[in-house]
């Protein structure tokens, strides 16, 4: 019997010139409140050319689906998003089983600058302190253009005024379980944008033709 080969999702090549620096971390949590802070930031430096067309609301929003999809890719699907109109709901296998909630996505865009934001609701990971809160994940990206013909992207994934579910846990366990989780994924969210590698939207918010008017200025 002859076996079938699995067919692998071909993977849109790396942009020409497209070079990732290294990534920073930055993970701190306040010891006296627990609230933490945690930052992953990195250069991609590539042709100017190649983001011509695409920095535009729509491409933000692809984005930040990107981020998601690549989440749930990472954990080989046992964590994915749940969408509604007014919420985002991170789950682990089941939907009654929500790590972490968020509110709808905030867009904000203009020629230099795109930030897409989710306001930390609730969850499983959350504590009481942190419900409802002004915690937030935020992806935000710089645009700085350069001589000859190249632009640098600073692309940072932020997590703010978090706070988990912890208890007695120290530090040190939170930054080797979540946020480590959350640093991989991040570098595999990266390689991706560098192969303009964009997830389709599942709301579409600014779907079809767009320009950075159309949202918000960054504050």
């Amino acid at each position: 019997m002859r076996r079938r080969r699995l067919k692998r999702r071909s993977r849109p090549p790396v942009i020409p010139g497209a070079v990732i620096g290294k990534p920073t971390d930055e993970t701190t949590l306040d010891r006296e409140t627990g609230a933490v802070k945690s930052r992953q930031a990195a250069d991609i430096v590539l042709p100017a050319g190649a983001i011509e067309g695409i920095w535009n609301p729509e491409s933000l929003e692809r984005v930040a689906r990107t981020y998601w999809a690549t989440l749930q890719r990472f954990t080989l699907g046992l964590v994915r998003v749940d969408y509604s109109p007014t919420e985002r709901a991170v789950i682990l296998l089941v939907p009654q089983l929500q790590l972490l909630t968020f509110k709808a996505p905030e867009y904000e865009m203009d020629r230099r600058r795109g930030i897409v934001r989710w306001r930390i609701e609730n969850g499983v990971l959350v504590s009481a302190r942190g419900a409802g809160g002004d915690g937030y994940l935020e992806i935000d990206i710089h645009r700085h253009d350069e001589p000859e013909g190249k632009a640098t992207l600073n692309v940072a994934v932020e997590v703010a005024n978090y706070y988990p579910r912890l208890g007695g846990l120290s530090r040190w366990i939170y930054t080797n379980t979540q946020s480590r989780i959350h640093v991989i994924a991040c570098n595999f969210f990266l390689r991706r944008l560098v192969r303009r590698d964009l997830a389709a939207s599942r709301v579409g918010h600014f779907a079809g033709p767009s320009s950075p008017e159309q949202a918000p200025d960054p504050r």
